[in-house]
């Protein structure tokens, strides 16, 4: 028997329970690891509101986390007992001591990166990959536009952006968001408490606006996110941190400059092992040349047991960066 955090009702953080469970044997292509460091990503919070809702109650929580391998099933040939590995896009159950994850969805974690910053970066690693490589493949001298350039994503963006020798334009809510953005690597900040997104964007680019934008915010930027596209421009809407974009009118892409809009998700792009090696190796290499840095402070690493005290604290906005459980 383990402990995890399961939820047996769509809701608030207080759905959210601790409870026993068997962790019985792996499937022939699962491997069990023992968890150090589990991610904890906005998108849980979509899966216990209801916004991606659950097949069956009751339901674990969470699809990221490093730890070691203590049991492998018998058609595993990626792992073998005792390495060290994260993982991401794996079914339910992360938020767990201990967890059965298809050998598929996990890579080998190189000895120079900790537990805790593997759990911290993999999933907002991977998803900046995709974003920066697949779905507009970011040059160098290239300006773009990222919302909350001081989340779990966003700091990394800053980082990889500046890797690549673009030009990130970072919005922010807060000054002292703005000041985080800019220590990872963004070009320029836009406090939205304080300016107006596209207004600031026209002057930051002498009127000529940007190729691309990222956002993660979704309904409350839409908008402004059409507004700051160049003829002919990409929004790459990502994430719903303020309620899912609706009832969208496609007239309004042909008037601001026959736009394109995309809505990506990691489970689109990294279809295969090899994809995932690919992209983990990318990170990786950025994260052991110091490119890329994940630092959780103390005031962001949660008791596996708190969850509903980390959930609370991320959707009030008092997080910046990365967060973590502790089993």
């Amino acid at each position: 028997m383990a402990n995890r955090i399961e939820f047996h009702q769509h809701g608030g953080p207080e759905v959210l329970r601790w409870a026993t469970h068997d962790i019985g044997q792996p499937a022939e292509n699962d491997i069990i690891v023992r968890h150090h460091a589990i991610g904890l990503n906005y998108i849980d919070t979509y899966v216990r509101s209801g916004l991606y809702p659950v097949s069956q109650f009751p339901s674990g929580l969470g699809t990221e986390a490093a730890g070691e391998v203590v049991a492998v099933g018998s058609q595993v040939t990626r792992f073998q007992v005792g390495d060290r590995v994260v993982y991401c896009q794996s079914g339910l159950g992360a938020y767990s001591e201990y967890h059965h994850v298809d050998q598929s969805k996990a890579v080998i974690l190189p000895a120079s990166i900790s537990y805790q910053s593997a759990a911290a970066s993999f999933l907002k690693g991977l998803t900046v990959y995709y974003l920066f490589h697949m779905t507009h493949k970011v040059q160098a001298g290239e300006t773009l536009l990222f919302h909350a350039a001081a989340g779990s994503v966003g700091l990394i963006a800053c980082q990889w952006a500046k890797a690549l020798g673009a030009q990130l334009i970072g919005v922010v809510s807060s000054e002292s968001k703005a000041q985080r953005a800019q220590e990872a690597g963004a070009w320029a900040t836009i406090d939205t408490s304080q300016e107006d997104i596209a207004k600031r964007v026209s002057e930051l680019t002498a009127g000529q606006k940007v190729p691309v934008v990222y956002d993660s915010v979704g309904k409350a930027t839409w908008q402004a996110s059409l507004d700051c596209l160049q003829p002919r421009g990409l929004l790459v809407s990502f994430g719903n941190a303020s309620g899912p974009v609706t009832g969208v009118d496609l007239a309004i892409l042909n008037q601001k400059g026959s736009l394109f809009v995309t809505r990506p998700s990691l489970n689109g792009y990294l279809t295969t092992p090899e994809q995932l090696d690919q992209a983990s190796a990318a990170l990786f290499t950025l994260i052991s040349e110091g490119k890329i840095e994940v630092n959780v402070p103390t005031s962001q690493q949660f008791a596996l047991r708190d969850a509903e005290r980390a959930h609370r604290a991320l959707e009030s906005r008092m997080t910046t960066g990365a967060c973590l459980l502790i089993p």
